[in-house]
């Protein structure tokens, strides 16, 4: 009996799962408080929902603390080697296009030694989901500060505070030209299945940057988006409606005279100046623009969900489109022949 197909072609499970089926028999070792059991769960949870089969389910991580996460997920999966994680799942994801390749990363193995794999992963728009757990620190390392940690930031590695002008994720995702591109918060597991969903759903590259606490080594440095002011600085995002957040609506983005996006009192507005969230827009420029409403290093708002979901061709389908039309051209002649090229020996047993 062959399986009922789910996303992009990838095999459903004949019977209902549920949490339980993800969950592999062993011990999570992550410190108490770590934001990424929020994560881990709510993933769970939301693969058994989409139905996909574990069998047909790839994980592919780098190092570092949230790289753990192939261990705990019962499904295939790879622990891979430091920044290459989008390396080798591309080779995954051009090979087997039955499968739902996942890469799990964090902003020190994404950003600082991986920064080139995951840009050009982007570019190429190959079909994965990469997760990108954010907690602006290197945890596993025991504390030194990452690509994303605050200027000023004192740790181990920078006792007199770090120089560095740090990453915004969303906005170097949108500047490689993702076409899906997301934000959520670890503790946040409505909004985080939700967008997770929409993520595996589509076809490319899809990144989902999660803010992630670390209580150990940069605890509640999310705290100002988690506490009883989170309303008045998480700024939604939900395509087609016109952007506002506070608890009351009464705060929005508008564009002012010189075309740049800026915050503003809804009260004190023209309904029309306020800018309505279009994540199907083909040009990034405005999603951009939205990403840099958080200031890099400074979080005293973040805009979350879906900044951009476009459909482009994915890369590994174009791959072997091309090497089908090439062999169905000459039976594989021409192929051969590019594999073996003009230097070529042959060795013959004397």
């Amino acid at each position: 009996m062959i399986p009922p197909s789910g996303l992009s072609g990838v095999p459903l499970a004949l019977t209902p799962l549920n949490r339980k089926d993800f969950t592999s028999d062993q011990e999570i070792r992550w410190c108490p408080g770590c934001g990424d059991y929020a994560i881990l769960s709510t993933f769970q949870s939301m693969m058994a929902e989409l139905g996909l089969r574990r069998e047909n389910t790839v994980i592919v991580s780098g190092i570092g603390c949230a790289s753990r996460f192939p261990y705990y997920v019962d499904s295939f999966g790879m622990h891979s080697i430091h920044g290459r994680a989008p390396a080798i799942a591309t080779g995954v994801a051009i090979t087997r296009p039955d499968l739902n390749v996942w890469v799990v990363t964090g902003d020190g193995d994404a950003l600082s030694i991986g920064g080139n794999h995951l840009i050009h992963t982007m570019r190429r728009n190959l079909n994965l989901t990469i997760l990108l757990f954010n907690n602006r620190i290197y945890g596993l390392t025991k504390g030194q500060y990452s690509p994303t940690s605050e200027q000023g930031k004192v740790t181990k590695s920078t006792p007199y505070g770090s120089v560095d002008s740090p990453f915004n994720p969303i906005s170097l995702a949108l500047g490689a030209e993702a076409t899906f591109v997301a934000r959520a918060i670890d503790s946040d597991r409505k909004g985080l299945t939700e967008v997770l969903t929409r993520a595996a759903e589509h076809r490319g590259t899809a990144l989902v940057e999660i803010y992630q606490n670390c209580p150990i080594f940069n605890d509640d440095a999310f705290a100002d988006l988690k506490g009883p002011d989170a309303e008045d600085a998480l700024i939604t995002l939900r395509d087609g409606e016109p952007i506002t957040y506070g608890r009351d609506g009464q705060f929005c983005v508008v564009r002012n005279d010189s075309f740049d996006l800026e915050l503003a009192n809804t009260a004190e507005v023209d309904p029309s100046r306020i800018v309505v969230h279009d994540a199907g827009r083909q040009d990034p420029t405005q999603a951009f623009a939205i990403s840099r409403l958080t200031e890099s290093g400074v979080l005293r708002q973040a805009p979350i969900g879906i900044f951009r979901q476009v459909e482009k061709p994915a890369y590994d389908d174009l791959v072997r489109d091309q090497i089908d039309t090439v062999r169905a051209d000459d039976r594989g002649a021409a192929l051969a022949g590019v594999i073996a090229g003009n230097d070529t020996w042959e060795a013959v047993a004397k």
